[in-house]
């Protein structure tokens, strides 16, 4: 597991009551789902593809994704609201994408984008070098008195997560100066420092 990876659970009773709303199908975009429950949601920005539980039952009316489950198993609820979230996910990415901003903290921390390469200096000895996907862009931003700025960009969801999370593992925030490689507007819980005990 990625250090830096956050998982939110959510109760069946939740993920149910979402999976009851419909996915919008937008204007320029089209959702097909074959025999075995693959779908492949296509948009201005590209195309992306899941293959969904047989279990669950995927239609599409009137311009619109509707998701429906067999039973009230908990399996099933629980399945329910993930596959319709993840379904209109595909659809938010190839219609607008995904985007994070990471910042560095600390002094000499450097980021440069070099192609599908992202070079970091973090107070180490050397160079780190993060080798992102074709399907992820990647930019920074040196702006003068602001920190260093690193830009994800994809249509697909789970993939960003994934690579800010490994970018952050790299040097996490510290808890004491909060240095680090934080998302933008993530607030760092501080610690006090250790104050000098005294002599006797």
């Amino acid at each position: 597991m990625l250090a830096g990876k956050f998982y939110v659970t959510f109760s069946n009773t939740t993920m149910s009551r979402i999976g009851k709303n419909p996915v919008i199908i937008p204007a320029g975009v089209t959702v097909t789902v074959d025999s075995t429950n693959n779908v492949t949601v296509k948009g201005p920005k590209g195309s992306l593809h899941r293959t969904v539980d047989p279990d669950i039952n995927l239609k599409i009316e009137g311009g619109e994704l509707l998701v429906s489950r067999p039973t009230d198993q908990k399996r099933h609820r629980s399945m329910h609201g993930l596959y319709r979230q993840l379904v209109n996910n595909m659809v938010v990415g190839v219609t607008q994408g995904y985007e994070k901003k990471m910042e560095l903290i600390g002094v000499g921390y450097k980021a440069e984008a070099k192609g599908q390469n992202l070079e970091l200096s973090l107070g180490y000895s050397h160079t780190l070098v993060v080798v992102f996907p074709p399907e992820v862009k990647i930019a920074t931003e040196n702006i003068k008195g602001q920190p260093p700025t690193i830009i994800i960009q994809a249509i697909d969801k789970e993939v960003i997560g994934h690579f800010a999370a490994k970018i952050r593992s790299l040097r996490p925030p510290e808890p004491y100066k909060g240095k680090g490689i934080r998302f933008k507007g993530e607030v760092v819980r501080r610690k006090a420092g250790k104050s000098a005990s005294k002599g006797k």
